[in-house]
């Protein structure tokens, strides 16, 4: 791994969490190992999750209906379409400025590392936010370019996660069911609209972290 960028998208809001470690032992280790690596926190961030008109920029905004405004930069201003604005927007490089920041980091590295907790068998809100917004058409995939012919083609990726609950629940007999079955949709995918799955990182098999039942004595 010497010589290798590693981005670590980190998605917990407190950094003395399970998660938290996970992440720093990663940054220790990989750094150990001669990585550079780059985390981007997107709770200290203040990373917004919504994928709305105000990604795209370039132009100036005028009023419509004496109560709507809409952006002139969009390609179809009348009717908005969040993929189509932003796939015109990535090509024109007017997507705003903290989608293109992280678009950076991911074009950069070598290896990019998703840890967070599990949320209702998914990812938090704010990394479904960053998935939408940073992979988009025409950075990440195109048509054709996904699958196995996606943008990112070459590129690593892992999932590191956290459950709520212990390992047992987690296989085919388990009260949670098969943890492969959930993480099936970020690691090959949902479809075209869904933007993570298509940019086709060589993703690892997801690595879960359990609660475990009970906490050894000596940390309690």
């Amino acid at each position: 791994m010497a010589g290798k960028k590693v981005l670590i998208v980190y998605a917990h809001q407190e950094p003395r969490s399970f998660n938290g470690s996970l992440k720093d032992v990663a940054v220790a280790e990989l750094s150990r190992q001669g990585c550079t690596v780059t985390v981007s926190d997107l709770y200290a961030m203040d990373f917004e999750p919504r994928a709305t008109r105000k990604d795209i920029t370039g132009g100036k905004m005028v009023p419509e209906y004496t109560v709507l405004y809409m952006n002139c930069a969009l390609s179809s201003p009348e009717f908005f379409s969040y993929g189509v604005e932003a796939y015109e927007a990535c090509k024109k490089r007017s997507l705003t400025s903290d989608i293109i920041a992280e678009q950076k980091k991911v074009q950069e590295a070598d290896l990019v590392m998703f840890q967070f907790p599990l949320y209702w068998f998914s990812v938090p809100a704010v990394l479904k936010g960053w998935m939408d917004r940073v992979l988009c058409q025409g950075f990440a995939f195109d048509l054709p370019g996904f699958y196995d012919d996606g943008l990112l083609k070459g590129k690593l990726a892992i999932l590191s996660l956290t459950t709520g609950g212990t390992a047992d629940m987690y296989w085919k007999t388990g009260a949670s069911g098969d943890f492969r079955y959930f993480l099936w949709p970020l690691q090959v995918g949902r479809g075209h609209e869904e933007r993570a799955p298509s940019c086709e990182a060589t993703l690892r098999t997801g690595h879960p972290s359990h609660r475990k039942r009970r906490l050894p004595k000596d940390i309690l």
